[in-house]
């Protein structure tokens, strides 16, 4: 059974067992199951305007996907205590730790790893500002994101790299057994 097929068969589901917690990609649609009860994830394209809380909102969604990949690596597509003891403990560890986890364990290369680095230092440094305005991006050189032409290379690159996060996902997603998930629910 496929993700599509599995999304076929419990669209008609109103509630599920709470024993299940995964995020769902397939194609451009994005569900979430989670305390018994599915509901749309986030859209598939990620928009950025030059707006702190609309950055900041976007680094959200993809550290969200951080947790998750680990969460299936370890646990599967579990609801249960020791996932919910996992999400506490994943609160915990820095986003450039988990980065750096990734490609230990070889789900990023390390030239994404890099390109993950960079753009969450811009993440890490929009936290700590007023305004936008403040925050350099460091692909190979300085650019300022008060520039048009610095904030279209940051908005570029993070565009890149939520797809190939996305992509990323979907392929650690394709490890489940489908078949066993369903008979759960």
């Amino acid at each position: 059974m496929s993700s599509a097929e599995f999304l076929k068969k419990i669209n008609s589901k109103k509630k599920f067992s709470t024993n299940v917690r995964l995020y769902i990609i397939e194609k451009n649609n994005h569900y979430f199951i989670n305390e018994g009860r599915m509901s749309h994830g986030f859209e598939a394209k990620i928009s950025l305007s030059k707006n702190r809380k609309n950055i900041l909102d976007a680094f959200s969604k993809m550290a969200f996907l951080f947790d998750e990949i680990i969460r299936l690596r370890i646990v599967g597509p579990s609801g249960d205590s020791e996932s919910k003891e996992l999400l506490y403990i994943l609160n915990l560890v820095p986003v450039n730790r988990k980065i750096r986890t990734f490609l230990d364990w070889g789900v990023f290369g390390p030239e994404f790893t890099r390109d993950m680095s960079r753009l969450f230092e811009v993440r890490n440094d929009a936290i700590h500002c007023v305004s936008i305005d403040e925050v350099t991006y460091r692909p190979k050189k300085n650019v300022s994101l008060a520039t048009i032409s610095g904030f279209k290379k940051f908005q570029s690159d993070l565009v890149i790299a939520w797809t190939k996060l996305l992509k990323i996902y979907v392929m650690e997603q394709e490890k489940i057994n489908w078949q066993k998930l369903y008979e759960s629910l």
